[in-house]
């Protein structure tokens, strides 16, 4: 048991699991020059509290393990102080009365507590506030409980989620421009009305130093989870985003549930995408993406859109979804600035109608293919470019096997997938006579279906090599030279050089050997030819004894790589692969 609680322990990057809150809430302040904190308690308070004077503070908090709620909401504009609770737990009533005399000290001409409709925190901050009005404080208390999940909510009510922060920056913005309390509560109680969450999760959380709050199997999701790790209303198999989103927005919009949220076409909303914990934001942004569009096809305007870290559930990877319904007050509200430290840097145009898409220059980089016309050179430079494609296909699970030592595997895929390419572009197309205007079309070929580095250094070289050769100037010595600019661009832009381990290490003594020809005579042209694909081989083979100081082998451990660089090898395949053709025309 005591090795399993370590475990526990040491799965989360703290320091002790009593501790953890108050460095937390120590950590926030200090990093964060606009806050200070309640020396004996866990509150963080705006270090500017002289400027609440003869204005509404607002105070709200809860358990920790929501971050960046509560703290990180404290600033001009949105809280006054936030008061914090340990993981999950409601905080205590002294802290929250410490907090309000505080606010109340300052200047303050009334305290707005915001409590999310759990029995805990009504209980606790229900409690100060009676002791707070004993003291002659003006307070006075706004319950959020906008969760969409339970069709018939017990007597305990909906939850208090995300929306929380929504009441937070509509009240800090009416406290900023000097409301009283009674307009504050009014005004954001009539907000609330319209504001729904609902959450879904592919993974429980852990408080620290407790197990897992339920089991979920991979591959499962929970619909209509609490932020507090407490199990949802449905379990089903994880979908598609679009899929998920769209079970969310037809639950939260289910008439024929008392916890919907009436939304029909023309309602206008602000969309808040909340990061449960540890989803990526890769996909926060699909999710981001698919609640506007499914919204949008209802008919809905979506008027702001904020998507990131809001309300928290630890490290549970899953996401809620806000909506408020919105008319323009409450989007000056919205829009209002904040020094709020978590509260994000949003645009204030709105989402639907707005045109997201910019066309591209008029002027295209891309060769006109119908002005191509063949001359002497098309056909030799056609069975080289088929010779090429069939020796890249052929080493395809070579190149493979050789990258997977020392990288991600898939380098005989890549040199294929060009192969492919190249193949499908030779059935359709004449070879223009002019051969740069073949290597402007490869270097396009490869720079959009090949990917990777691979892909761009393969179009750099062939790009930097177009210029040198032409319908007129293509004789040996132009080849040289533009396989030689080819080969700088490479090293240029890419940053390697002969010896780091790279198809440098086979190219570039095979561009040595090959500038040679601008100054031999052309009975000895096809032995300079060979020469340097010798040379390639040998370079190729000889990487096995190199260390790796460019590309992904430069992160592995040199012990570790024992074969020839793949990149190496498919450079001396492609000199190989031409040289024989030239051969074959003697």
């Amino acid at each position: 048991m005591q090795k399993l609680l370590k475990i526990i322990i040491t799965d989360k990057l703290i320091n002790s699991v009593d501790s953890c809150v108050d460095e937390a809430v120590c950590g926030l302040v200090r990093a964060n020059g606009g806050l200070s904190l309640l020396k004996g308690h866990r509150v963080v308070l705006r270090s500017d509290l002289e400027n609440l004077r003869g204005k509404v503070a607002l105070l709200s908090g809860g358990g920790s393990g929501h971050e960046p709620a509560h703290g990180g909401y404290v600033g001009a504009g949105m809280l006054s102080a936030a008061v914090a609770g340990g993981v999950f737990a409601s905080p205590p009533p002294a802290s929250i009365l410490a907090a309000i005399l505080s606010l109340y000290n300052a200047g303050a001409s009334g305290v707005l507590l915001i409590v999310k409709n759990y029995t805990g925190d009504r209980l606790n901050f229900g409690l100060a506030a009676e002791q707070a009005r004993n003291h002659g404080v003006a307070v006075d208390m706004v319950i959020v409980a906008e969760d969409c999940a339970f069709d018939r909510p017990s007597k305990a009510g909906r939850r208090g989620l995300c929306g929380t922060v929504l009441i937070h920056k509509l009240a800090g913005a009416l406290a900023q421009e000097g409301c009283s309390l009674d307009q504050i509560v009014s005004k954001v109680t009539e907000v609330l009305k319209g504001i729904g969450t609902l959450g879904v999760s592919l993974s429980p959380c852990s408080v620290p130093g407790c197990l897992p709050s339920f089991v979920l199997p991979p591959g499962d999701m929970e619909l209509g989870l609490g932020i507090h790790g407490e199990p949802g209303i449905k379990r089903s198999k994880v979908g598609f985003a679009d899929e998920v989103v769209k079970t969310m927005l037809d639950h939260m919009t289910n008439p024929d549930s008392q916890s919907h949220l009436p939304l029909k076409s023309g309602d206008r909303v602000v969309v808040c995408v909340n990061n449960l914990g540890a989803l990526s934001c890769l996909e926060m942004a699909i999710v981001a993406r698919a609640a506007v569009i499914c919204l949008e096809n209802r008919g809905v305007e979506v008027a702001r859109v904020m998507s990131g870290s809001f309300m928290t559930s630890l490290e549970m990877t899953g996401v809620s979804l806000t909506l408020m319904k919105a008319n323009q007050e409450t989007l000056r509200l919205f829009d209002a600035k904040t020094s709020a430290p978590a509260w994000p840097n949003l645009s204030s145009v709105c989402v639907t109608g707005r045109s997201y898409i910019t066309d591209p220059p008029a002027t295209s980089t891309r060769p006109q293919e119908d002005t191509y016309t063949e001359g002497p050179l098309s056909p030799v430079m056609r069975q080289v470019l088929q010779m090429i494609c069939s020796t890249l296909l052929d080493k395809q699970e070579e190149l493979n096997s050789l990258d997977r030592a020392a990288g991600d595997g898939d380098c005989g895929n890549t040199h294929a997938q060009a192969a492919k390419v190249i193949q499908e572009w030779l059935q359709d197309h004449v070879i223009p006579g002019c051969p740069g205007q073949l290597l402007s079309v490869l270097a396009r070929l490869v720079q959009e279906k090949m990917g990777g580095s691979s892909g761009a250094l393969y179009s750099l070289f062939l790009t930097a090599a177009a210029g040198h050769v032409t319908e007129t100037q293509s004789n040996a010595a132009a080849w040289a030279s533009a396989v030689h600019a080819g080969t700088q661009a490479m090293r240029r832009y890419g940053g390697a050089d002969p010896g780091d381990r790279t198809m440098l290490d086979a190219l570039c003594p095979a561009v040595d050997e090959l500038m040679k020809l601008t100054t031999s005579q052309p009975g000895g042209h096809m032995a300079i030819l060979q020469a340097a694909v010798q040379k390639a081989t040998l370079g190729a083979e000889e990487t096995r004894n190199l260390t790796a100081k460019a590309g992904r082998a430069s992160y592995i451990a040199a012990e570790r790589i024992t074969l020839p660089d793949p990149g190496a090898v498919a450079v001396a395949a492609i000199l190989r692969a031409v040289v024989e053709v030239l051969e074959a025309q003697k």
